[in-house]
């Protein structure tokens, strides 16, 4: 049984060293992408401060499909293609990491939670395909900022490479 603790730790980036680590022990045996998406998202929603919503949506066809996550319900289906909604949709379709500090101001903001007022999506890559992202949501305005956005960027490549990533066609 895996037991996720808290990390204590000084600086903003050694907490993101700190939650690769219990991410590589928590996947570690397991490749199932639906198991390890889940419990990646659990991860972030319960250690990371802040939050009020983590979790994946995937690549089907010309849309991103609501995966595994933690929070509350959310919208199902995200359109990527021919026109991109939201910041998932944009992340995306321009295959890069949107962090955007105040969902308010970021045109056609898709609001699955008015509670949300931050958020940081990132792309999920298999070469130059994009099979998903991983999208978290804060109550707090500016909540994520570059260091979240390496942290979190590495951990999704410590994610993708313990996982078996699915067909998306």
């Amino acid at each position: 049984m895996f037991a996720a603790a808290a990390p204590t730790a000084a600086s903003k980036t050694e907490l993101y060293v700190n939650l690769n680590k219990q991410l590589k022990s928590l996947l570690d045996g397991e490749r199932d992408f639906i198991a390890n998406a889940a419990n990646f998202s659990a991860l972030l929603f319960n250690l990371l401060p802040d939050l009020n919503w983590a979790g994946f949506y995937l690549m089907r066809g010309n849309e991103l499909i609501l995966g595994p996550f933690q929070g509350k319900p959310a919208c199902i289906r995200i359109p990527v293609l021919p026109a991109p909604k939201g910041v998932c949709g944009n992340a995306a379709f321009h295959k890069r990491t949107f962090l955007v500090p105040d969902v308010h101001a970021f045109p056609g903001h898709i609001a699955c939670d008015s509670a949300s007022n931050a958020e940081i999506v990132i792309p999920l890559m298999v070469g130059k395909r994009v099979i998903g992202v991983l999208d978290i949501d804060s109550p707090r305005l500016q909540r994520f900022d570059q260091t979240d956005q390496a942290g979190l960027e590495i951990m999704v490549q410590t994610f993708l490479d313990a996982t078996d990533t699915p067909d998306t066609h």
